[in-house]
């Protein structure tokens, strides 16, 4: 307060008052004041308490979407197939000796009993590890989280179907009651953490709520250790305990969009079916048509015009005048509004426009433009998912193999290298082949990049590819089969032939 406002407040404390809320004004930030223009809403609840109401709102209206709608199913399939793919995330065993090199006969190990293991990894035995991570990655973006129980060892009831005692229970985010709160022993949402918010546990459901068979009122649960437990969740806050659908901030658009289609498509409907009515003069010139007998014997006086090719018709009544319905619909906007909400849903769910609508138009530039920023989101929610699920059930499985003694490790590899792998989702699509071939190609001989980096590149494991080039240039030489993917017939092959053969001065 300076000099001229204590005078005023001395003076008139009113006026002063009024002087320092209209200063108090003018210095605030536009953006906070609340106008008749502007609402200015905020947020002010934790990331639990504003879920605690909404979430199981959001995650019905999502699943409903996805059931229904086709935009949205087909936004959660290529999300399926750009962030873990048709073949699954990929896992490359890199175990190391004593001498930091790369183990390769116990990474081969490794992998087999992995590839035996994801042909049925969880407690059905009816999904491969593939179309398992495609389910789970669904459901968690979806849903905004996905569950799994880890089953160790004897398992009552329960045989595991491979030879590493192992075994993955799924679990949708309902089994994970929202309404389990119990501050006195630390449980908000079903979880339960420490004080220092650590989860040390969580409380499921016996049964799914929603199922209608062995429907019961009462809650039965029980609880499960954090270590024996997967919770991918998809979070926006710090400190946030559960997930939120991928869709939350859209699902209002998403249903105007489907919403708006529908009323159009009737339109069109009504429109093309060419409507016709009677318009009847007055009554002085109208004469009352002729009826005739309904199903129940009763007189009706329904008419209809035959419509055929090149008719003539003469058969109204004095007073009477054929008129046709019009209509202007299906409007000449629908597919521009359509394609801006699009847009914006796009926006708002890490997914290109051109992919969500299947429309791959626009220059060579800009289809690749929107391709690699497109590709960021993917690969973020990719890195995501290994992150939460793909890593802790290779290092679960690797351990439980170790442990029940199917696998046993030899004794130059380094035990601090045993889980060490290597995880690989869906790669970038080229789009001109030939000019990405021809960067990586400098890149590897100036030094840049090296023969791995560019085999993941293109979805493929270094090791195995090094091996099925071995045994097909192995094959090719033994068959007398030469091709230009093999150098040592440029540079060797005919030096090791002439050599090969006698010096015509020697056999003279």
């Amino acid at each position: 307060m300076n000099f001229l406002d204590r005078c005023i407040a001395a003076v008139s404390p009113g006026a002063g008052l009024r002087r320092l809320a209209a200063r108090s004004g003018i210095q605030a930030f536009e953006a906070a004041e609340v106008t008749r223009t502007h609402k200015a809403k905020r947020q002010t609840r934790s990331a639990d308490s504003s879920l605690q109401r909404d979430a199981e709102s959001l995650r019905g209206q999502a699943r409903k979407l996805d059931e229904d709608h086709d935009l949205v199913t087909g936004i959660f399939d290529r999300l399926e197939e750009r962030v873990v793919g048709g073949a699954g995330i990929a896992v490359e065993p890199l175990p190391l000796d004593h001498a930091g090199n790369i183990h390769l006969k116990f990474a081969a190990q490794i992998k087999d009993l992995w590839a035996e293991w994801s042909l049925r990894p969880e407690t059905s035995g009816e999904l491969t590890r593939a179309q398992m991570e495609r389910l789970v990655c669904r459901t968690w973006l979806r849903d905004g989280e996905a569950l799994a129980q880890l089953l160790f060892g004897k398992v009552a009831n329960f045989k595991h179907l491979h030879k590493v005692p192992f075994t993955l229970e799924l679990l949708e985010p309902d089994y994970l009651p929202w309404s389990y709160n119990d501050d006195s022993k630390g449980i908000c949402q079903g979880i339960a953490r420490d004080a220092w918010r650590r989860v040390t546990g969580y409380n499921l459901l016996k049964r799914h709520p929603g199922s209608a068979l062995g429907f019961s009122m009462s809650v039965d649960t029980k609880f499960v250790p954090a270590d024996r437990m997967l919770h991918i969740a998809y979070r926006k806050r710090i400190g946030q305990n559960r997930g939120q659908p991928l869709l939350h901030a859209v699902l209002t658009r998403l249903a105007d969009i489907k919403d708006y289609e529908e009323s159009e498509r009737v339109a069109a409907r009504i429109s093309a079916a060419l409507a016709m009515f009677i318009k009847k003069g007055s009554t002085d010139d109208y004469v009352v048509a002729p009826t005739t007998a309904g199903k129940d014997g009763q007189a009706t006086g329904a008419r209809s015009i035959p419509i055929a090719p090149g008719m003539v018709f003469d058969g109204l009544l004095p007073g009477e005048d054929v008129g046709m319905i019009e209509s202007n619909r299906p409007s000449q906007f629908v597919e521009s509004f359509r394609n801006g909400q699009l847009r914006a849903v796009a926006a708002g769910t890490r997914i290109g426009y051109s992919t969500a609508t299947r429309s791959y138009t626009g220059t060579y530039s800009a289809q690749r433009q929107e391709l690699v920023e497109s590709q960021l989101g993917y690969d973020l929610l990719q890195h995501e998912f290994i992150d939460y699920w793909s890593r802790k059930v290779y290092r679960a499985f690797v351990e439980m193999a170790l442990v029940s003694g199917v696998l046993v490790p030899p004794g130059d590899v380094n035990m601090d290298s045993v889980y060490s792998a290597v995880y690989q989702g869906p790669v970038m699509p080229w789009i001109n082949p030939v000019h990405e071939a021809n960067a990586w190609d400098q890149l590897v001989q100036s030094g840049y990049a090296d023969e791995a980096e560019v085999a993941r590149a293109r979805g493929r494991n270094p090791q195995e590819l090094k091996r099925s080039r071995q045994a097909e240039i192995e094959s090719n030489r033994a068959k007398g089969l030469v091709f230009s993917s093999d150098a040592y017939h440029k540079f060797y092959g005919k030096v090791t032939l002439n050599a090969d053969r006698p010096n015509e001065k020697e056999k003279a």
